[in-house]
């Protein structure tokens, strides 16, 4: 396999398996009356082990605020969450797990436990190691460039991009601002 064909596949194996990995998941906590939606949710929040805002499930989540809005309206309604405002800003709310979360809460992580001994199982722990290691690698270049990016340091992500092997000197990555609006 040339390292053209591993870049491209990459991507493509890593979501697939996450995807296949939460479909799994989502199959033996839908009796509990879990969709994939609600028990993320549930489950940053008590990794969390304290309040969260909305805007910090909706960061974790992946999804803009307004969409975990409907999302956490229905949890709420269900007694899978409680909201409150918050005592610093009563702009935000504070959500917490709800008594019924509370009671299942051990079964969830116990499923999902169980879940990734059986996926993982036979997988060297030296493999699953380096898998983990290149994994958050990865995950904290994204993050890198994502904060340079958004911290207006342009020239900085795409020389971050370029030592990445991402793109060339003289490849076109726009700076912050460079696109106008009603250009096509």
């Amino acid at each position: 396999m040339s390292g053209g064909e591993t870049t491209e596949t990459f991507g493509l194996l890593l979501h697939g398996t996450a995807r296949a990995w939460r479909q799994k998941l989502d199959q033996r906590l839908k009796p509990m009356g879990l969709s994939q939606a609600k028990w993320r949710t549930l489950m940053h929040l008590s990794l969390a082990g304290d309040a969260l805002t909305q805007a910090e499930i909706a960061a974790r989540l992946g999804v803009e605020e307004p969409s975990v809005v409907t999302l956490l309206h229905r949890l709420e309604r269900e007694d899978w969450i409680t909201r409150s405002n918050s005592s610093r800003d009563r702009r935000c709310k504070m959500v917490l797990l709800g008594r019924r979360a509370e009671r299942v809460i051990g079964q969830i992580n116990s499923t999902a436990e169980t879940l990734r001994h059986e996926l993982i199982a036979g997988i060297p722990i030296s493999d699953l190691q380096t898998c983990m290691k290149v994994l958050a690698s990865i995950r904290d270049r994204a993050d890198k460039a994502d904060r340079l990016r958004s911290n207006g340091e342009g020239a900085s992500a795409r020389r971050l991009a370029r030592h990445n092997g991402q793109t060339k000197r003289g490849d076109s990555i726009p700076r912050k601002g460079a696109i106008r609006r009603g250009s096509k």
